[in-house]
């Protein structure tokens, strides 16, 4: 009996026709905010202005319009896992549609922030401010829930050929995003701030801080676990079925227990990576 492989794009078709073929809303959705990503980038060497913080104001929309993106791409990456004749189901349907609000939202008061030089994140000055900032912890939770509908419809009718383990890869991450992304990121936006003790220089690209804690880097890898556990579900594919899963299972609570291990470190206020 031949072994079922991992899925790989058909290559009759190059990666973006493919990701449109998938799921086009978000697709494009994606595309449209990476591509906004290029001139924020570009606005941080023409425009000096800081935050209190000491980091230039366009740095925050830029890491956003990238994660947002990604994140768009990696769900519409990820319908091609649902059988074809469920992609248009309205639950998949609804999940699309709020991600896309939920992401525009976010990403249009971050930007509307930065062009005036303030925060948007822990920004409670005003009740505009609090109001918005709690408007964004709303959206962003819905933003993130609708990686479930997506892990529900992939869990109970998944494509055609692909392997057990790496269903239960997909559908592990995307749950996985949801609890530690989700629940890390929860935490976070209650707090003062997200770092913990004392604060110093960023890591470079990451800004995490390196003289104390930083909340930021338990969440990173919790909204992450989407595309980790199904990456290692793909680099164990060659592996006979009984080594696949028991290796999934131990990969996936090893992720489980580094970004909890990350999180406390934080919260004890001791650097990921000290100076």
């Amino acid at each position: 009996m031949t072994a079922l492989t991992f899925p790989a794009p058909r290559l009759r078709l190059p990666l973006l026709a493919e990701l449109v073929e998938r799921q086009r809303a978000l697709t494009l959705f994606g595309l449209a905010l990476l591509l906004i990503a290029v001139p924020a980038i570009a606005l941080q060497a023409v425009d000096g202005r800081t935050l209190a913080s000491g980091v230039n104001v366009w740095v925050k929309p830029a890491k956003f319009l990238v994660s947002v993106g990604v994140f768009a791409l990696t769900s519409a990456w990820f319908f091609g896992y649902v059988r074809p004749e469920r992609r248009s189901a309205p639950l998949p349907r609804a999940a699309v549609a709020v991600a896309i609000v939920a992401g525009t939202f976010e990403i249009a008061y971050i930007v509307f922030q930065a062009a005036q030089g303030l925060d948007s994140h822990f920004n409670e000055t005003s009740p505009f401010h609090a109001v918005m900032y709690g408007l964004m912890g709303l959206f962003a939770v819905l933003l993130v829930s609708t990686v479930l509908p997506l892990a529900w419809e992939i869990a109970r009718r998944p494509a055609a050929g692909l392997r057990p383990d790496f269903v239960a890869a997909v559908v592990a991450g995307l749950v996985l995003t949801f609890l530690l992304g989700g629940g890390l990121g929860g935490y976070m936006s209650a707090q003062a701030g997200h770092s913990v003790g004392a604060q110093g220089a960023g890591l470079p690209v990451f800004g995490w801080n390196r003289m104390g804690g930083d909340l930021r880097v338990a969440h990173f890898l919790g909204i992450h676990a989407e595309q980790a556990l199904p990456i290692l579900a793909a680099l164990i594919g060659g592996f006979a079925a009984r080594t696949r899963w028991w290796l999934l299972g131990a990969g996936s609570a090893a992720y489980v227990a580094v970004t909890l291990g990350v999180f406390w470190q934080a919260v004890a206020g001791r650097p990921l990576l000290p100076l």
